[in-house]
């Protein structure tokens, strides 16, 4: 079953567009109010080339949330819960952000532009909206927009040679979450060493709209000696990798610790944020978790909705994300369990698109990344 997606002015294209179109993207999907590709017809291929050698997404949509101003340092210690204290200029840092009940709304980098200057590197949802709000609430002197800002990663094990070749060694010294401005054939970028993968690589955000072709092309070609080849946010490595999707992930009650993400938070901080007193009193709820699951079986296509996982006839949580891994040989997926029936080992019965199968809790990742030096944590 296949379906088209109508182009129409009330979303928007990215800088690369036409060249992924060109490229022989497949499908799209929307993104933050913007068409991003998910697919160039290939699945497998796409796969190991990310896997194997290096690959180039447009991930406009993810669209950089900007607040300046006089007090933009102050609103985004409110904003986030995690301790901000230290964090330098050209450092990003990964940021579950969550509204006063404590409920994970997005998990973006933020990026520090400038001691009153701030990025959001977000995920799908409208934090803009969320962040001009608590800035009109609180009386912030600050301006919120979209910075115009457009990421192209440059993904998978080879980005590191492909990306030394395009701007020099220094981009090898790059901690993670780390960047800098560049430009490449007098087009102006910000490199930063991220990217929603966990083969390597980097993200060159696009500060000029109008070079989005110049910039794809230019790495493209470039990196032909190392396999690349157009691709998306995979999939398949993704779920291997354990790495978050808000709204696939999450519903609409999710909390940060359901889902691993209570290391970034910073509960004892003097100072006051969005969720504070909630996110101390869920802390030791415990009622589910993020877990891995092994599920019996033939191969099984990606779940269209949650499917639901039962033990003994009850219903026990939710399989957000199932897949085939190639490089393990069976059905894994990201699950929501009840706290109770989290445990590695744990039997439970899912009910699939075709029919019900049994799986075994584990834990994550599926796959262990490989180290990439250095390393340093964002």
């Amino acid at each position: 079953m296949s379906f088209g997606i109508a182009i129409g002015p009330r979303e928007q294209k990215s800088p690369y567009f036409d060249a992924t179109v060109h490229a022989g993207a497949a499908s799209f999907t929307i993104y933050n109010h913007t068409y991003m590709p998910v697919s160039y017809g290939d699945p497998e291929g796409e796969y190991w080339r990310l896997v194997n050698a290096v690959s180039l997404w447009d991930v406009a949509g993810e669209r950089q949330v900007e607040i300046a101003g006089p007090d933009a340092a102050e609103m985004m210690r409110y904003l986030c819960p995690r301790d901000l204290t230290g964090c330098e200029v050209g450092q990003g840092k990964y940021v579950p952000l969550c509204d006063h009940a404590g409920r994970l709304i997005n998990d973006p980098v933020l990026l520090k532009r400038d001691d009153d200057r701030f990025w959001l590197s977000i995920a799908d949802s409208d934090m803009q909206l969320w962040s001009r709000a608590v800035a009109a609430e609180r009386g912030y002197d600050v301006t919120v927009r979209d910075a115009g800002a457009a990421p192209l990663a440059v993904q998978g094990p080879k980005a590191r040679p492909l990306v030394r070749d395009l701007f020099g060694d220094w981009v090898l010294d790059l901690k993670y979450f780390w960047f800098a401005p560049a430009t490449l054939d007098d087009i102006e970028v910000i490199v930063a060493r991220s990217g929603w993968s966990k083969q390597g690589g980097f993200e060159l955000y696009l500060l000029d709209p109008e070079r989005g072709g110049d910039l794809w092309n230019i790495v493209m070609e470039a990196g032909q000696e190392y396999g690349i080849g157009p691709g998306a946010p995979n999939y398949i490595e993704r779920v291997e990798s354990a790495l978050l999707s808000i709204g696939a992930d999450t519903d609409d009650d999710t909390n940060p610790f359901e889902v691993g993400l209570g290391r970034f938070l910073d509960l004892e901080r003097e100072d006051d944020f969005i969720g504070k007193q909630a996110l101390i009193e869920l802390k030791e709820a415990r009622k589910r978790r993020l877990v891995g699951l092994f599920i019996d079986g033939p191969p099984l296509s990606p779940n269209q909705h949650p499917w639901r996982v039962t033990q003994d006839g009850r219903r026990v949580g939710s399989v957000r994300a199932a897949a085939f891994s190639p490089r393990l040989q069976k059905n894994i997926a990201m699950t929501v369990l009840n706290y109770d029936q989290s445990e590695e080992g744990v039997r439970v019965e899912i009910d699939t698109e075709v029919g019900w199968r049994e799986g075994t809790v584990t834990t994550l990742p599926f796959v262990t990344p490989p180290v990439m030096r250095p390393q340093t944590a964002g």
